[in-house]
């Protein structure tokens, strides 16, 4: 049978998400276990097999620094897979690139009573590119295996070795690595010279490591057993901020013949500057360019907007990882000519066009997307996935975020907003702030005017203010999406059993605090329910609440919640002529450590007239206040679907 290549590339994914996670060491085996009875799955503690997918049953990494640019990574790893949920791990995937180059490779499946079915060696496995359409060059190169045995409990065993050449970081411990994981055996190894300091940190545990020094090195060791499986909460903390863990970042390092140390953020700034100075040239042509869209500008800041929609419209992003490139810029000059360039060189174009100009605009590393870790500020290292440019004015601060060909200058939104970045000059590294949206920032404020007619059909025209992380969405179905995209993202957008947006229109205004103005005109037959003389509606249309929570689970976990919004609903609702109101719900009103929400609801004559309000800020709370959590969301459920009767006069 001919594995499933979909199958296959889904399986990769989803371990280089795993090995993103804990990190990217490679490492190789140092024999601790032997074969066969070991590897039975019946000798495996029912307290490990309890909530678990998966069990680790033997973890070792050894890190060997020969010099700050050189090192030998070894890595066992052996997992039992209990299930269908702990299948990722019977797959394997590794890859290289300039940096790193596989020695060998070696994984091998076992039965449940540890017999051995099959070995794969390097040679054997699939060498993949883990490229993208967003990807123009990579020299990464991805090695990968499934063994599709699915006899449950299966043990698979998987050994590597590499050369290092050039270090620029050291992978992350976490003997947990994921959900459903349970860990009999993991240990951390990092061999290196005895002057060489050897920086770590812990999280969420004690831990320290075992030091032994002979020969001129020191040997210092980390290792944990018997941990049960863990599971993840909903709106609970982050999986790092609930599993033992232990980050690990070199002292001095060298890379492609740059050097650096990072043992203060002044010499990481210092390492990172290196690589990026000297590369802000433009090419004559791009210069006046420069000055016919500015010299006539008297202010900074329009300066800075007409630079950026320059930008925007005659460059667009694409990734670019070759060896060192993968922290250090194409220069200017590419960028202008090719009118392309990664993160990286985009930040640093733009940089370029400001000097020009006379405006000094600086290079940030930064975590993109939502939920990412903060940066650690007392453990200077590589903390970041991304690069955006920012001009500091006085007070204010301009961000730019340079691979968006549509984003408003100076807006961060959801992707790089309202969390700490690491500003780079010619001083070294400075831990920033990027700007926070509060609730009444993230505002979507809706006015509504519908009728239903007398079989209850609804009518309503829709107008909806969206602003910052509100108008993410609607400004991506603006800028990105198909006609026949938007039509089917609009028609499931509502909670509504049936019902049809047939007309739409959006407007935007660009800014710090972009907003995007929707206009929906959306049907919905047999809305109200008629039965007999009487007539059942739901007065809150479109923004109803989903989220209900068992008042029984046994929460572990605090309750975080990390992002604020504000909710404005004012709906105007004509009735049929004849209906009286036989039953209207209480107004309600919430004010609680969770939240606030109010909303209220009269009939004037032949209308409806419907006013919510919720506000939404950041929290973090220890599990003790579960119960009133639980009651918070249940009462807005409540109100959010409170019908009112109508009757029909004789």
């Amino acid at each position: 049978m001919i594995p499933d290549k979909n199958h296959f590339m889904l399986q990769i994914k989803k371990m280089l998400q795993i090995k993103k996670r804990i990190g990217w060491v490679m490492l190789l085996a140092i024999p601790a276990v032997s074969f066969g009875q070991d590897f039975n799955a019946l000798l495996i503690p029912d307290s490990l097999k309890k909530g678990a997918d998966v069990v680790k049953r033997y973890d070792e990494r050894i890190l060997e620094i020969k010099s700050p640019g050189k090192a030998v990574e070894h890595e066992r790893h052996v997992y039992t897979i209990l299930n269908e949920d702990g299948n990722k791990y019977g797959a394997y995937v590794t890859r290289y690139d300039k940096f790193t180059s596989i020695n060998s490779v070696s994984c091998t499946l076992y039965d449940d009573m540890g017999k051995k079915l099959k070995h794969v060696k390097k040679s054997d496995m699939e060498d993949l590119s883990p490229g993208s359409d967003i990807s123009l060059m990579t020299d990464q190169r991805i090695k990968a295996t499934d063994f599709y045995y699915r006899n449950y409990p299966y043990t698979v065993d998987f050994e590597e070795e590499d050369d290092i050449n050039g270090i620029l970081g050291f992978s992350h411990w976490m003997p947990n690595g994921s959900e459903g994981m349970s860990v009999q055996l993991s240990r951390y190894v990092i061999i290196a010279p005895k002057d060489y300091e050897v920086r770590y940190k812990e999280f969420n545990c004690s831990i320290q490591p075992t030091i032994t020094e002979s020969g001129g090195k020191k040997t210092y060791t980390w290792e944990m057993k018997n941990l049960p499986a863990r599971h993840e909460e909903k709106w609970g903390p982050s999986w790092e901020d609930i599993v033992p863990n232990v980050l690990f970042a070199p002292s001095d390092f060298e890379a492609q013949g740059y050097k650096g140390n990072m043992s203060s953020w002044e010499n990481y700034g210092k390492f990172v500057y290196q690589l990026i100075k000297g590369r802000d040239v433009l090419p004559d042509e791009i210069k006046k360019k420069v000055h016919e869209l500015t010299d006539n500008l008297k202010d900074n800041r329009q300066k800075v907007y007409a630079l950026y929609d320059f930008l925007q419209k005659n460059t667009h992003y694409i990734s670019i990882q070759l060896g060192i490139g993968g922290w250090q810029p194409f220069d200017a000059t590419y960028v202008a000519t090719k009118r392309y360039g990664d993160c990286k060189a985009l930040s640093n174009y733009m940089i370029a066009l400001l000097k020009e100009a006379g405006i000094t605009g600086k290079y940030v590393e930064i975590w993109a997307e939502e939920d990412t870790p903060p940066i650690i500020e007392d453990f200077p290292c590589s903390q970041g996935d991304h690069v955006i440019s920012c001009v500091p004015m006085g007070k204010d601060t301009i961000w730019l975020e340079c691979t968006s060909q549509t984003e408003s200058p100076g807006y961060m939104g959801s992707f790089t907003g309202g969390r700490k970045a690491i500003l780079i000059d010619e001083s070294g590294a400075h831990i920033v702030p990027t700007p926070t949206y509060s609730s009444a920032d993230n505002l979507e404020s809706r006015v509504i005017d519908a009728s239903i007619d007398a079989e209850g059909n609804l009518d309503a025209n829709s107008n909806t203010l969206y602003r910052c992380l509100a108008q993410e969405m609607p400004h991506s179905l603006m800028r990105d999406a198909s006609s026949e995209q938007r039509e089917k993202y609009l028609n499931r957008l509502f909670n509504l059993p049936t019902y049809k947006v047939d007309k739409s229109n959006y407007e935007e205004v660009t800014g710090a605090k972009p907003v995007v103005k929707e206009y929906l005109h959306v049907t919905s037959p047999n809305y109200a329910g008629v039965s007999g003389k009487r007539m059942f509606i739901l007065p809150n249309l479109f923004n109803k609440s989903v989220n209900r929570f068992s008042a029984d689970s046994a929460r572990k976990y605090g309750l975080v919640y990390n992002r604020a919004f504000k909710d404005i609903d004012s709906i105007s609702l004509k009735i049929p002529e004849g209906y009286t109101p036989e039953s209207v719900p209480q107004d309600v009103k919430i004010d609680c450590k969770f939240g606030k929400y109010s909303a209220s609801v009269k009939v004037l004559n032949n209308k409806i007239v419907y006013y919510r309000v919720r506000v939404q800020s950041p929290y973090k709370c220890p599990a003790s206040d579960y119960p009133e959590f639980v009651k918070y969301y249940d009462q807005i459920y409540k109100a959010d679907h409170a019908r009112i009767v109508l009757v029909k006069k004789e």
